[in-house]
C-alpha cells in the first residue's frame, strides 16, 4: 500500500512514527528515512535510530531556505534516495518522512518518486510519504491519504517551538 501523510497541520512526522509501531508491533520490519532533518535535530530520531538501528537515516540538511543552498540539499536527497532504493530487499514497509516536501520544493524528482512507487509495487512492499503539498498524480496513485489541518498553533501566538512537540 502507498500511504501519504500530507497537509499544513502538524502531526505528519507523528503520524509516520506511529504508522512504524503499528508495523513492528505486527512484526513487520520497518525502515525509516528523513528526507530534511539532520541528525540529531528532532526527539523522534533518537527513539527510531534505538529502535530501527542501520534502518534508520536522517539525512537531510533542514529546509530548504535559501537558493544557493539546493545543490547541497540535492545531494542530501539523493543520498536518502538510495539508501531508501537499498531498503526495498528487506524492509516490509519504507517510510519516508518529508519527501513530498522534498518533491515540492524540486530536491526529488517525479521521476525518482515515480520509481520508489514502482519498486515498493515490485517487491510488495508498503510505502509511506509525508510531507506538505502532495501533488494530484501522487494522491492519485495513493492508497490512503490523509490530510493533517491546522486549526491553531501556538506559533502563531508567538510562542517558540517546544522541545518535545515541536522538535
Amino acid at each position: 500500500m502507498l500511504l501519504i501523510y500530507t497537509g499544513h497541520g502538524k502531526g505528519k512526522t507523528s503520524a509516520c512514527v506511529g504508522q512504524a509501531v503499528r508495523a513492528m508491533g505486527q512484526g513487520l520490519s520497518v525502515a525509516f528515512g528523513q528526507f530534511m532533518k539532520r541528525d540529531g535535530q528532532a526527539g523522534e530520531q533518537r527513539m527510531l535510530a534505538q529502535w530501527l538501528g542501520e534502518r534508520f537515516l536522517a539525512g537531510g540538511q533542514g529546509f530548504l531556505r535559501r537558493e544557493e543552498d539546493r545543490p547541497a540539499h540535492r545531494a542530501a536527497a539523493l543520498r536518502v534516495l538510495a539508501w531508501a532504493r537499498e531498503q526495498l530487499d528487506a524492509a516490509d514497509m519504507l517510510i519516508l518522512d518529508e519527501a513530498i516536501y522534498a518533491l515540492d520544493a524540486g530536491i526529488l524528482e517525479r521521476k525518482e518518486v515515480e520509481g520508489l512507487l514502482a519498486g515498493a509495487r515490485a517487491h510488495n512492499r508498503h510505502l509511506v510519504l509525508s510531507g506538505r503539498n502532495a501533488p494530484d498524480w501522487l494522491i492519485r496513485a495513493a492508497d490512503l491519504v490523509t490530510e493533517m489541518g491546522e486549526i491553531k498553533h501556538p506559533w502563531r501566538a508567538g510562542v517558540k517551538a517546544a522541545r518535545g512537540i515541536e522538535f
